[in-house]
């Protein structure tokens, strides 16, 4: 391949056009697909380091019982039937007693760094469904997202940093040792001595790049969080799609309905303030009524309560000389059958007509 056959396209931005943040939707969706942000680093820094630690708890233990294995073959190397069914069995006991602890510890390290990525339990077999398309290689786009781009070039940096610190930490280690070693072996010529001595700088090694994975494994998760995210941006008319998708599901309405609804009551003062009228039951119930002629055909319920809520708005009317009309059988059927921010229904005209009447001439009276 030469440098007239790489395309420019790979260097330029991805998903050229996707400026959008992604929705509350979109991310509801990918996180259904099993689709969140997560980081290879964190699970492999969460296994390896209590891999580690287990195995240096363990270690004692361990010894022993490789000690046992051992002596147990090499007393029997002598005999023409040392190899049976018995001593099969006796290496897969010692076998599974030595490893499971660790791999036990290394499951429950997985599963609670998937946990802690994932912000919670999440179970989807989409990942599992099979996909067709990614039978075929598409060469160019895999070069594209392995090299030639920021995540790429992210990648390869990081391992080769990985690379030059582990061997420059492993060469410190080792040299701090080597005399010590050296002096074990020549003088003392103890083996045992120098076997503990050679486990004690392979745990430190060990314990060193288990940390250090674990701490490059947090930047690493927030990269590939921001990669995550520019994944899923949208274009401007995907958000407008998926808003035109949205306005249409009952839930979504019913969602807007009910904030509309919060909003307006958290703003009791305010609403009733602004008001026109409050028909009122005239102890149980008070509904405010306005009409703004620019924005509806029909006034809409601005404001309504029930008992304490409704002695409360007509206090808040009197206050701000707003009329109070009391008619029982309208304002129990107003706030009992429109919702607060909505516009009055139709078989309703007639009597709020009439109440607005009588609002044109006490007004006219008072001026």
């Amino acid at each position: 391949m030469s440098f007239e056959d790489i395309d420019l396209q790979w260097f330029a931005a991805e998903d050229e056009g996707r400026t959008e943040e992604p929705s509350e939707l979109k991310l509801k969706k990918a996180r259904d697909e099993g689709r969140v942000a997560k980081s290879p680093e964190v699970n492999g820094a969460f296994v390896f380091l209590f891999a580690v630690l287990a195995l240096m708890f363990l270690s004692k233990w361990l010894l022993r019982n490789f000690e046992e294995i051992l002596i147990f073959f090499f007393t029997r190397s002598g005999h023409g039937n040392a190899v049976n069914g018995s001593s099969a069995a006796v290496f897969f006991d010692y076998y599974f007693k030595m490893v499971f602890p660790i791999a036990l510890v290394s499951l429950v390290a997985g599963v609670v760094g998937n946990i802690i990525q994932n912000r919670g339990w999440m179970f989807s077999l989409k990942p599992l469904t099979p996909n067709f398309k990614k039978i075929l290689p598409h060469f160019g786009e895999y070069f594209k997202k392995t090299i030639f781009s920021k995540q790429g070039l992210f990648n390869i940096a990081k391992s080769l940093a990985k690379v030059a610190i582990l061997v420059f930490a492993s060469f410190a280690i080792i040299k701090s040792n080597m005399g010590e070693l050296l002096f074990i072996i020549h003088q003392n010529g103890n083996i045992l001595a120098a076997f503990g001595k050679i486990a004690s700088i392979a745990f430190k090694l060990l314990l060193f790049a288990a940390i250090f994975f674990f701490v490059i494994s947090i930047p690493d998760y927030f990269v590939q969080k921001s990669a995550f995210m520019d994944s899923l941006k949208m274009t401007k008319q995907e958000v407008k799609e998926e808003f035109k998708e949205m306005e249409g599901d009952p839930e979504v309405k019913n969602r807007i309905k009910q904030a509309q609804r919060q909003l307006l009551s958290s703003n009791v003062p305010r609403a009733v303030a602004e008001s026109d009228v409050v028909i009122t039951n005239p102890t149980h119930f008070a509904v405010a009524l306005k009409y703004d002629a620019a924005a509806s055909d029909a006034p809409m319920v601005n404001a309504k309560g029930e008992d304490f809520m409704a002695q409360r708005i007509k206090e808040i009317a009197r206050e701000n000389d707003i009329p109070i009309v009391e008619n029982r059988p309208l304002a129990r059927s107003l706030y009992a059958e429109v919702e607060l921010g909505a516009i009055i229904p139709d078989s309703y005209f007639k009597a709020i007509s009439v109440v607005y009447s009588h609002l044109k001439k006490f007004n006219k009276t008072a001026s």
